[in-house]
């Protein structure tokens, strides 16, 4: 292996992070609206819905392997991922910006439409984030160096949370005139354009440190036979599948949780207490200025209120990430992993046992759970990079991209499974779009999906999957010298 100056230039952080951003407006838009725009937009039936999303998500968790494979064999003078990177910015932002359009199709149509585009998207989706992930191996090999690019990626990461989760729904609706089908159009075509240069310039800004040398040359056999010896690959495979089960899961089912639980007068008076509906007053008085329809938020108390409340999760999410490094370089990225996710699996449990009238409660128990999942955010797209190293160590070859793309395949899977769930559980519960009231057992099912069920697989995740994964801190170390060593 050839490496030379390990260090990553803070400009470079920068332009790396802004992919994520990226890719997120999109990621970000899938795991916590996709649901809601098939039901309550586009008109299509929950148990639809479901399977969509279910059926179209495997269809691309099966193609990461794939793109694996051909991303690791791939050779240009640019590297071996950047290149992908460029190559796949305009197709994502046209087929994300199809995905979320609603031609007039009869029933049969919309849902051929919906899953035709959604399939696309995901395949375009693992097309670009796949090279876009396995960069981040080859950046740098410094763990230390590598720890501060996942940082500053998810701070990116939680600005297009805060984006997509605050600010989407008004966006929909002040884009839109309050038609939510022009809304999301209008709104899906900004983040396409946004998504399109900002890939653009990660290309620009990046640069490949860790290059195998030119003998290295492995067939795709022995790439899988390192991988399904590799303990480390498999405990994280899992970890990610049920993390992202869990993030759609629960992002999903936010909104619901909001529009169909929650006391509305609560929460108007909630938004009247802190502030709020003086600080929307003041946003619409400029937005009229600039030729815009204001959207007036204090009358549609569950959707300002919900707007809030990811807000304060992604600030504390924010806070948790600017501590996360210093954390993991001085504990070890397991440990600090593994603590904090199951804080905030505790946090997510804790859901289900407010009232429809407890409304700061909701509010207080989402700034904690915000910032203790924060702190193991970045942790863990480091954790993968490592386990990349732990491979080379292991096995004197280096398949990054293989490495990467199981992740990604469980990220897939995850997010497949979840956001199947959310569709499938309204369905099983009987839920009906547009109707004032849902009945008892639908709000019990819509409760018991975003906090006994996040916390369940949560505990999955850190308990079990997380004693397979023996890269330590001393480990860490260890790997990081005799690698350095061999490379030179």
């Amino acid at each position: 292996m050839n490496s030379n100056s390990q260090k990553v230039s803070v400009l470079e952080k920068i332009g790396y992070s802004l992919g994520d951003f990226a890719a997120n407006l999109i990621f970000q838009t899938l795991m916590t609206f996709l649901a809601f725009f098939y039901t309550d937009v586009f008109k299509i039936p929950a148990g639809a819905a479901s399977a969509i999303i279910f059926i179209g998500g495997m269809i691309g968790a099966f193609f990461n392997p794939v793109m694996g494979i051909i991303a690791d064999r791939t050779n240009t003078r640019w590297g071996k991922f950047r290149p992908w990177i460029l190559w796949t910015a305009v197709p994502f932002g046209v087929i994300a910006l199809l995905a979320f359009s609603t031609p007039n199709f009869g029933m049969s149509g919309k849902v051929a439409y919906a899953m035709i585009t959604y399939i696309l998207l995901v395949i375009i989706y693992s097309a670009n984030n796949l090279p876009y992930a396995s960069l981040s191996g080859v950046l740098t090999g410094d763990m230390k160096e590598r720890n501060s690019i996942s940082s500053y990626r998810f701070v990116a990461v939680n600005i297009a949370q805060f984006i997509v989760q605050s600010l989407l729904l008004p966006l929909v609706l002040i884009l839109g005139k309050g038609d939510k089908t022009v809304g999301f159009e209008k709104t899906m075509l900004l983040f396409s354009i946004t998504g399109i240069v900002f890939f653009i310039i990660t290309f620009l800004t990046t640069r490949e440190r860790i290059v195998p040398q030119q003998e290295q040359q492995t067939s795709v056999k022995t790439d899988l036979k390192d991988l399904f010896r590799n303990k480390p690959w498999i405990a994280m495979l899992i970890i990610t599948v049920f993390i992202f089960i869990t993030l759609s899961l629960k992002g999903g089912m936010y909104v619901y949780y909001f529009e169909n639980y929650l006391s509305e007068e609560a929460l108007a008076r909630f938004l009247e207490n802190v502030g709020f509906n003086r600080f929307i007053a003041g946003l619409n008085s400029m937005l009229t200025g600039m030729g815009l329809v204001g959207f007036i938020w204090p009358e549609d108390a569950p959707t300002s209120a919900f707007s809030l409340f990811n807000a304060g999760g992604i600030i504390m999410g924010l806070i948790g990430i600017a501590i996360s490094k210093t954390l993991a370089d001085r504990f070890g990225k397991r440990d600090v992993f593994g603590y904090s996710l199951f804080v905030a699996a505790l946090m997510q449990l804790m859901f289900y046992f407010w009232g429809q009238q407890s409304i700061g409660l909701v509010f207080a128990t989402q700034l904690a759970h915000g910032f203790f999942y924060g702190i193991g955010t970045p942790i863990l797209w480091a954790m993968i990079a490592d386990v990349a190293d732990y491979s080379e160590w292991k096995n004197n070859r280096r398949a990054t991209a293989i490495i990467f793309s199981a992740m990604i395949f469980g990220l897939k899977t995850g997010l497949s499974i979840g956001g199947g769930l959310v569709a499938g559980i309204l369905a099983l519960y009987g839920y009906q779009e547009g109707l004032a009231v849902q009945n008892e057992a639908t709000i019990n099912g819509i409760k018991t999906a975003m906090s006994i069920y996040p916390f369940l697989t949560f505990c999955v995740a850190v308990a079990f999957c997380l004693f397979y994964y023996e890269i330590n801190k001393k480990m860490e170390l260890q790997i990081q010298k005799e690698l350095e060593d061999r490379r030179k």
